[in-house]
């Protein structure tokens, strides 16, 4: 059997209808479905599969998107019995990732998720808060950027570290948006503020920190299986250490692309779980010599069981 690793997309992975065909085919999946629903007293068939405005908005975008990569993982589990040598999300993705490892219950990972979704609206509420999306530039030169223009007065943090020449910034909007023709004049292809009210992975969330903590000392368990941390890109599998990591993982980079060049060559495969191929997009980019395969619906599923037991 290859070695694998499960890997699990964060937010901006969201659409429409993901999960519809483990829902209408899994008996698995309906009852997670509507113990989520139970849960956080959301319609999650609702805010799933049909035409709704919430879906996009945090607080629900971060529970439904861990809900489905559960589902996805959970279904693979009952088909296939190969255990990983480590799990690994991008930023929201850690959580699933933390479900898959024996963490934390699926159903207080898609409350605390949503807790968590609400604490970043309020650390952000009325700061003008944003993101923004920088290709073709090395993170030396962004980074020395930022800090430069910290040093002026200016609110800005590499956020996400997706891969060589794509890396996202978080702050204040306005300030991002001044810093438009800089970047482009440092060599940016592109440079582009998000449609985004929230500022992820940066001290604008130093607020969300301790009102997190108390959700993780209650529901993370003491030990689990491997995880990669997106602040370390390092093991870690003890309840100690998940607190310190996930509380720090709000204000610090998510270091998805150092995690996977650090640990792609403990494995032959990884399998992404969750709607959507972002992150297998990304793979191909950071380890050509390692394949990703994906898990979002029966057919994605019936391809990778193939691929595992080839």
């Amino acid at each position: 059997m290859k070695k694998v690793a499960f890997i699990f997309p964060g937010q901006g992975s969201q659409s429409l209808g993901m999960g519809k065909d483990f829902f209408e085919n899994n008996d698995i999946a309906k009852e997670m479905i509507s113990n989520a629903s139970k849960r956080l007293n959301i319609n999650f068939e609702e805010l799933l599969f049909q035409e709704n405005d919430n879906l996009g908005k945090t607080e629900f975008t971060q529970p439904a998107i861990l809900l489905v990569s559960s589902i996805a993982n959970a279904i693979f589990k009952e088909k296939c019995d190969v255990i990983p040598e480590f799990v690994l999300g991008h930023s929201l993705g850690e959580f699933s990732a933390l479900v898959s490892a024996g963490a934390i219950d699926y159903l207080d990972a898609v409350e605390l998720v949503h807790r968590r979704g609400l604490f970043m609206n309020e650390a952000c509420a009325g700061g003008g808060a944003g993101m923004m999306a920088l290709v073709g530039l090395a993170d030396k030169i962004v980074e020395d950027i930022c800090e430069t223009q910290r040093s002026e007065g200016k609110q800005v943090w590499p956020a996400n570290y997706n891969m060589d020449g794509q890396l996202v910034l978080a702050g204040i909007k306005a300030d991002l948006e001044s810093l438009v023709d800089t970047f482009k004049e440092a060599g940016a292809k592109r440079a582009i503020v998000l449609d985004m009210s929230v500022a992820s992975h940066c001290e604008l969330l130093t607020s969300a920190v301790e009102n997190i903590r108390p959700y993780l000392e209650e529901y993370v368990k003491d030990e689990f299986s491997p995880i990669i941390s997106n602040v370390t890109a390092e093991v870690y599998s003890t309840k100690d250490e998940a607190i310190d990591l996930l509380t720090s993982q709000l204000t610090n980079p998510v270091k998805y692309k150092q995690s996977i060049i650090a640990n792609a060559e403990k494995v032959d495969t990884f399998i992404e779980f969750g709607n959507g191929i972002v992150l297998k997009g990304l793979n191909r980019k950071i380890c050509k010599g390692t394949p990703t395969l994906n898990v979002s619906d029966f057919a994605s599923l019936e391809k990778v069981l193939g691929e595992l037991n080839d």
